[in-house]
């Protein structure tokens, strides 16, 4: 917007939402929004969902196949354990809204629940070719790993990061939360968790970012671990390389073969499929 005054930007809402009238034309190999008028807007509950970017699947349909997954854990005590989240319905019902990211991969609503089912199907392909892992570890560590997301993104209005998740984060957060509720399970069930499992499971927490420098407090030092870690990568860069070199963006005439580059892959992608 060429000519606007001071009052004007005074106006508009640090986060949330305005209407503005305008047009888009390319410039320098990117789509340029000109903007004539802008004001705040307060949207309608209703108008949430389209105005906020949602995943392609229902919440539902992707939660009933995650329970279906989860159903197959072994151990009585991790079945257990699960249902306890299960169990969880506002929990839940955050989980399934939630964001997996503010604006990195899969940064919409719905997003964190399709980000771990997808993770615990890559587990139920990966762990049969590796028998000496524990699958019931792998496919619990994967399930619970990021649900102190649920605390630490805000995601009613814009996404942003609660004051929790800014002193907390959602790491110590999620295994703060395996704390409370694997002494949920032993008041509940009357089942005491085999020696250790529980902190397995926090060291896969506290460590599926892998290194310190993004944000682990530990790195991986269990096999299951490791195997977290790198499947959480595998799919946070695949979803953001794709939606980036073969998304709707990409497919817009914008010239150019190459992305901008992508900070968090710290490199440009080449779009094109040659065998398309």
């Amino acid at each position: 917007m060429w000519s606007v005054d001071e009052s004007a930007v005074a106006s508009l809402p640090a986060d949330g939402f305005v209407y503005l009238e305008g047009e888009t034309q390319k410039y320098q190999g990117d789509l340029q929004l000109i903007i004539q008028h802008i004001e705040a807007a307060d949207p309608t509950p209703e108008e949430m969902r389209d105005l906020l970017p949602c995943s392609a699947r229902p919440a539902e349909e992707m939660l009933a196949e995650l329970r279906a997954l989860l159903d197959t854990l072994q151990h009585p005590a991790m079945k257990a354990l699960a249902q306890v989240y299960l169990n969880d319905s506002f929990l839940m019902e955050q989980f399934a809204r939630c964001p997996a990211a503010k604006s990195a991969h899969h940064a919409y609503l719905g997003g964190l629940l399709e980000h771990t089912l997808s993770l615990v199907k890559l587990a139920d392909r990966v762990c049969p070719l590796y028998p000496a892992l524990n699958r019931d570890l792998v496919v619990m560590g994967l399930f619970l790993h990021d649900l102190g997301k649920t605390r630490e993104l805000t995601y009613d209005r814009t996404f942003a990061y609660s004051d929790r998740g800014e002193l907390v984060g959602h790491i110590v957060e999620g295994a703060i939360m395996l704390h409370d509720k694997a002494q949920q399970v032993m008041r509940e069930t009357g089942q005491r968790l085999p020696a250790n499992a529980v902190m397995v499971l926090q060291h896969i927490i506290l460590s599926h970012h892998g290194e310190p420098e993004y944000g682990a407090a530990r790195v991986p030092m269990t096999p299951e671990a490791i195997l977290v870690h790198l499947l959480d990568n595998i799919d946070a860069k695949m979803t953001m390389s794709l939606a980036a070199a073969r998304g709707p963006r990409a497919a817009m005439d914008l010239g150019g073969n190459f992305t901008d580059k992508l900070w968090a892959l710290n490199t440009k992608l080449f779009k094109p499929d040659p065998l398309s």
